[in-house]
Order: C-alpha cells, then structure tokens, then sequence
C-alpha cells in the first residue's frame, strides 16, 4: 500500500475532518470493514455508513488515470451488495497530477454501474485551509493553488501551532501528501524559514546527532565541491559537492545513531541505508524516534 493511501485514509475518516462530507454530502455514522473476502481478495478504500443505517458510502481514492477502473467499482459494487444485501453510492477521489480522464459508469445491454468522480483540485483550496479541521489544512496541499509556497506556508504555520506528537504526526503526512505534488524543495525552504521540526532537533540523543551529521556533510561537501570545481566547472562541483557531502554526513550519523538505539546491525539493513536518498534518510532519522525495532524502523 501506498504511504499516500495509508495518509489519506487517516485524515477522511478521523472525525474533525470535512473533505468527506464536503465531496459526497454524507456524514458517515461509523466506518465498516473493508476487506470484501472472496475467493479473490478485494479491498475497497472507504466504506462507511450513515448514523440511520440506510445508506452505505464507497469511496475509491485514485492517483493516476486507470482504463480499468469502472469494472473495479463494478466488482466493488457486486461484493458490498453481497456482504451488506445493499448496493452503495460510490465516489471515487482523484489525487493524481496528470488531468482526470476516466469514465464514470460501467453500461451494458442490460447493466449499468455509475459513479461520481471527483478531482479534489476542484475543491476551493480556501475551504480547506480555513476549516477548523487541522485534517482538511494538509489535505489543502493537494487542492488547487493559486501559489503553491503561499499554501505551504499556510499549511506549515497552521501545524506549527500543534503540539508535540501530533505536530510531528501532522507534519509527517502533510510531507507525503506533497509528494504527490512535487512540493518536497518548497516544504525544506520554507521550513528553514520557520521551523516546526524544534522537537526533533531538541531531542538529547537524536538532536545534536542530526546538527553533527548536517556539519559534517557541509564541510565534506565544501571540499568535494572544490575539487570536482577544478575538473568539471567550479559552480558545479560545488553543487554536486555539497549534495554527496550532506547525504554522506546523513549516512554516517545515521547508522551511528541505529547502532546506538538497535545494537549491530543486520547486513540488509546497512545495503538498504546505502539505496536511500538524502530526503529518505531524513525521513528515517524522524521515524527512529518512534520505531521499537530495526525492522518496525524500515516499516513505518
């Protein structure tokens, strides 16, 4: 499953959200099980029903265009009827980049399976980023901005009011959510400029540790820049220099600090360390202050 669709199902069904409500008109009672079990499995994203018990809500959450999706909400469709003996009003969510472009019903001679498909860049961002729900504020990332840096430091300012967990948790779905928009270098800049990351870097072991890590990577990537300055162009070198630098210096501490927390570490552990990039060693420094195990570490 993808970090996204793990993210987007917490904030549709956590409580103090409105982005559900808004896109199907139904305030879900309580949320069903959505694993239909079958001779093939099938698991349908949300499925909720309304406090009075007579209406069941699907909702699909889609990423990219799918040709195959109107048989999906047909099969979804026949094995909640089944299950439930009702057939649901079915939604499908579409978060992806590239323009929507998918059918909204299966027909036949004698069938007809239709849905609604909503673009949540349709959704007026200001809906979102005004609502008292702190769930709709990151959900706004993926609306449509008028100036994406305006809405990040919107986002930002309204998570920095969060306090300890919860400001860590809110902060960490809000980062993968803007992958989906690419927004990961306009998150880090505007970060430097008000940073809601203090608990992390004022944490007594994993705090100096990171600083230290960062430091070093600054002045490896300093002397590397220099020389590959003198073979391929100066500005360049100083460039390339300072990014393999800081990512080293990341590395280091990093398995340092996983020694520290975990004992030795397992050999697949230190090849997977060398496959990250710099952005996902910093995630995984976040994740170590939670994770009780090296594998639990891996799979946050």
């Amino acid at each position: 499953m993808h970090d996204y669709d793990t993210v987007l199902k917490s904030l549709l069904t956590d409580p103090h959200n409105s982005l559900f409500e808004r896109i199907t008109g139904v305030k879900i009672g309580h949320w069903l099980n959505v694993e239909l079990p079958q001779v093939t499995q099938t698991r349908v994203d949300l499925l909720g029903e309304t406090s009075d018990h007579r209406r069941l809500i699907a909702c699909e959450l889609q990423s990219s265009n799918d040709r195959l999706l109107p048989l999906r909400m047909a099969e979804y469709s026949l094995h909640i009827y089944r299950l439930h003996q009702r057939f649901p009003e079915q939604y499908v969510l579409y978060v992806g980049n590239a323009p929507l472009n998918m059918e909204s019903q299966l027909t036949g001679p004698d069938f007809l399976c239709r849905y609604r498909i909503i673009d949540i860049r349709d959704i007026d961002e200001d809906l979102l980023l005004n609502s008292p729900f702190d769930g709709d504020n990151i959900l706004a990332i993926l609306a449509n901005h008028r100036n994406d840096r305006e809405t990040v430091r919107r986002i930002l300012t309204r998570i920095s009011k969060l306090e300890g967990s919860a400001r860590k948790d809110a902060f960490k779905k809000f980062t993968i959510l803007a992958g989906l928009r690419h927004l990961g270098d306009t998150i880090k800049e505007e970060d430097k400029i008000m940073p809601i990351t203090a608990d992390i870097m004022d944490h007594d072991i994993i705090g100096p540790a990171i600083r230290q890590g960062l430091q070093q990577g600054r002045q490896e990537g300093r002397q590397e820049g220099r020389q590959e300055g003198r073979q391929e162009g100066r500005q360049e070198g100083r460039q390339e220099g300072r990014q393999e630098g800081r990512q080293e210096g990341e590395l280091t501490i990093l398995r340092r600090l996983m020694i520290k927390r975990f004992g030795p570490l397992p050999s697949w552990a230190d090849e997977r360390l060398t496959t990250l990039s710099t952005t996902e060693l910093e995630d995984l420094s976040l994740r170590l202050l939670d994770a009780q195990t090296i594998d639990e570490l891996f799979t946050l």
